[in-house]
């Protein structure tokens, strides 16, 4: 008999279904020589404190930094998953080959593997690894199913990842709840959730410390439209005032009318974060939110694997992109164009460098009707962003105009969009998305080089402004590149690799941060509590909130699942962290 195991009942039934596996037994669905059963996500987790040593229990100074001689796992205590665990083991028991069917990622191998060492599995084992629960995924993904140890570097990061967290997570809560709380609150720490929270806190401070400053911009209306004086801004107001006396009065002179054609690509395809980005920009949904949305048209069969960190696909899937587009339901209007034509293959769509075990978000072009109208809205964006990825460029004219007063030259650009190209996929009141488009719809008079006339000059005062809050769009962001800022797409895919946390950890890390009352929301906005400033004050270790540091340790982690760093040396690395950190805090004297 072979047994498969699934990470929910849901994803179990779609594969027994495949399967032939129709007949329902208690935790387990049977035939055809297949009996598929499932977890409900972790069943097993890391043991604590006191399962190894009973003293542990109690939160003592003089028993830091704790650290077990060697890790071990337990089952969760909850009634519901122990009788699972045990149907499982029983099943495993009589096994002749076990099929890890877990969600085709970190998590989902380190869930599967937990249970199957749990249960002390001993027969050969397989992994079924697809990118959608299609039947034709499912079906393709069992006659290509592959050995257990190809993915023992991507289970290896995985326990790698969940110790560290244990190791930094357990000591440094209990060392700064002694140290400075005085056990009247729970001072929770964490190797991602901390430097997360800091950068809120910090950014809140960059506000609260702001001071305004004034400045000038020296601008003139000509037919319509505003100039702007290319000199900028002015520091001073007297100088603003002498460069306005110097244009009073005398005519505006047209000097150079100048016309550039430029073309914009599609936008790029999902991941995980952009998507999550988009939907907090365009319908307030949170990180969590959108996860959960995702989630659940990935089971519904309607988007491939959502827990991606790529927008690129590869090479293979090309070939099934006309089928994918004509199983797209209410969208035959903009696929038309597309059809009796070769599709475009793009190296900003298609790049097998870029994609790992998995590609980006995309529909399956599996029909599927009972979607929520929260989960509409989210397919609507991946479906749109799936066509538009194979339309053609979107052509612009960008005029740039520029005149003189006596000898102060203003300049006025605009844009026209003169083919929509992939813009037509989307509607007119709404842009590409999470990009800087760079295009609008103003259209300049059509001014000659030579013309003069009558201007309208004003000096305006403005004040600076400081920086605005995060929103989860932004946070998101900052997490993805460990606080970098940057516009350009390309570079944020470099920094990704020093991104803190994982896509799909960063909507858990935001919630923990909600949930242990450390920030707020008002609006869109995110804000630190009081609890929240004051808990990152406190930390004076600057190895527990540095985003940078935690960037190089989520590198490393990627470096196991790639075999160039070893999971013992990035533990030990840990180890010997939290030792400095108790030493360092219990010295401390502020």
């Amino acid at each position: 008999m072979i047994v498969c195991i699934a990470e929910k009942p849901s994803v179990a039934r779609e594969i027994a279904a495949v399967l032939g596996a129709t007949t329902k037994m208690p935790g387990y669905l049977e035939g055809n020589g297949y009996q598929v059963t499932w977890t409900f996500g972790h069943l097993c987790t890391l043991k604590e404190p006191h399962d190894y040593n009973p003293g542990w229990k109690t939160w003592m100074l003089s028993s830091l930094p704790v650290i077990p001689a060697r890790f071990g796992i337990k089952l969760i205590d909850n009634d519901v998953y122990v009788k699972q665990f045990n149907i499982i083991r029983e099943l495993m028991g009589k096994a002749d080959e076990i099929v890890n069917c877990g969600d085709a990622g970190q998590e989902g191998e380190l869930i599967q593997r937990w249970v199957m060492l749990k249960a002390g599995a001993r027969c050969p084992v397989r992994r079924l690894w697809i990118s959608s629960l299609t039947e034709e995924s499912i079906r393709e993904g069992f006659r290509n199913l592959r050995p257990e140890s190809d993915f023992a570097r991507l289970y290896d990061a995985g326990l790698a990842r969940a110790i560290g967290d244990w190791i930094l997570g357990i000591n440094a809560t209990r060392l700064y709840t002694l140290r400075y709380s005085g056990n009247r609150q729970v001072l929770s720490i964490g190797r991602v959730q901390t430097p997360t929270l800091a950068m809120i806190v910090n950014r809140q401070a960059e506000i609260d410390n702001f001071v305004p400053s004034p400045y000038w911009e020296l601008k003139t209306e000509y037919r319509g439209t505003v100039f702007s004086s290319t000199k900028g801004r002015y520091d001073s107001k007297e100088a603003g005032e002498e460069m306005l006396a110097k244009v009073q009065g005398a005519d505006f002179t047209i000097v150079s009318v100048t016309g550039k054609k430029g073309r914009e690509a599609p936008p790029r395809l999902f991941d995980l974060t952009s998507l999550q980005v988009e939907c907090n920009r365009k319908f307030s949904f949170s990180a969590d939110e959108t996860l959960k949305l995702v989630q659940s048209l990935y089971e519904k069969k309607a988007v491939t694997y959502p827990r991606v960190d790529t927008t690129y696909l590869s090479d293979d899937i090309y070939p099934k992109v006309p089928s994918i587009l004509a199983g797209l339901r209410g969208y035959d209007a903009l696929v038309a164009p597309l059809k009796g034509s070769k599709l475009p293959k793009s190296r900003k769509v298609f790049d097998n460098s870029k994609v790992t075990d998995h590609h980006a978000i995309i529909p399956t072009g599996a029909a599927s009707s009972n979607m929520t109208a929260e989960e509409s809205m989210v397919y609507d964006l991946v479906a749109r962003r799936f066509v538009a990825a194979f339309y053609p460029d979107c052509e612009i004219s960008t005029t740039t105009v520029i005149g003189k007063v006596e000898d102060v030259e203003f300049k006025a650009t605009g844009k026209l969009i003169v083919k929509q190209g992939w813009r037509a996929v989307f509607s007119s009141s709404e842009d590409a998305g999470d990009r800087d488009s760079g295009t609008g719809n103003a259209v300049l008079p059509d001014f000659k080089a030579g013309e003069s006339g009558p201007h309208s000059p004003q000096l305006k005062e403005t004040w600076t402004t400081p920086p605005k809050p995060y929103t989860e769009a932004t946070l998101l962001r900052a997490m993805e590149t460990a606080g970098k800022f940057v516009g350009d797409e390309e570079l944020r895919d470099a920094l990704k690799e020093n991104g803190i946390g994982r896509p799909s950890t960063r909507a858990a890390i935001i919630e923990t941060l909600f949930r242990r009352n450390y920030i707020r929301k008002e609006k869109k906005n995110l804000y630190p509590t009081q609890t929240g400033k004051e808990l990152i004050g406190t930390i004076h270790e600057e190895l527990l909130k540095s985003a940078e540091l935690t960037g190089m340790w989520e590198k490393k982690l990627r470096m196991i699942e790639n075999g160039t760093y070893r999971a013992g040396d990035f533990i030990d690395e840990l180890k010997a962290m939290a030792k400095k950190i108790v030493v360092n805090v219990l010295s401390d004297n502020s």
